[in-house]
């Protein structure tokens, strides 16, 4: 799909060593799955759409709006989105209710959230009595209550076992449907991008983009 009238649209080249990285995608599918090898560029693909660094040079457009371009980036916090890494971070000496609602929501709002995704009964533990998948899913929670306008995903239920990973996938699409919010989901798991995703994108060796199906 060529970027004019794209919902999203990636054109980057990030240095690498000796080499180069161009990430490049463009697509008006509002759930978008990635996967590939290791180390090709999936994690540098969601950091330039999240805003952190390295941004590498290029463009970077969300719904026509230009977040990145020759002497323009739009920072982090004005970008609205929602960002859960591989490895969940959550703050060490808050609560899980308090993790939960530092994206802004009321008590109300998390706590109805946390019975979904199986933390109603772990609101009052902080992250180090945790396992990673319950570490995971507070990320996750954090990231809805937030409400982003593009939910960016990085193996986020490679810890739970398939009868959490399946609760947890079910909350999510029903989420992304209430929202309308925007999804790119980095997954080894094709399973998750089929049942979540629009269409799949596979990261080659180098960073080269391409559509699968």
């Amino acid at each position: 799909m060529g970027a004019e009238g794209a919902g999203l649209r990636v054109d980057v080249r990030l240095p690498r060593g000796p080499a180069e990285l161009h990430l490049r995608l463009s697509t008006a599918a509002r759930r978008v799955g990635v996967f590939g090898p290791s180390g090709a560029g999936k994690t540098s693909l969601l950091r330039i759409l999240a805003g952190l660094p390295p941004r590498g040079v290029g463009v970077v457009e969300v719904e026509g709006q230009a977040w990145q371009g020759p002497d323009l980036h739009l920072p982090p916090w004005k970008r609205g989105v929602g960002w859960v890494p591989q490895e969940a971070t959550l703050f060490p000496h808050a609560t899980v209710e308090q993790n939960l609602r530092w994206s802004g929501a009321t008590e109300d709002a998390a706590r109805a959230l946390a019975p979904r995704l199986g933390l109603e009964g772990l609101l009052a533990r902080r992250p180090r009595h945790l396992s990673g998948g319950e570490r995971q899913r507070v990320a996750l929670g954090r990231a809805l209550l937030a409400q982003p306008r593009l939910l960016l995903l990085d193996e986020p239920f490679s810890a739970l076992d398939p009868e959490r990973r399946d609760q947890v996938v079910r909350v999510l699409d029903d989420w992304l449907d209430a929202a309308g919010a925007r999804l790119v989901l980095v997954s080894h798991e094709r399973a998750d991008l089929e049942r979540l995703c629009q269409e799949q994108w596979v990261v080659r060796e180098g960073g080269g983009l391409s559509r699968v199906g």
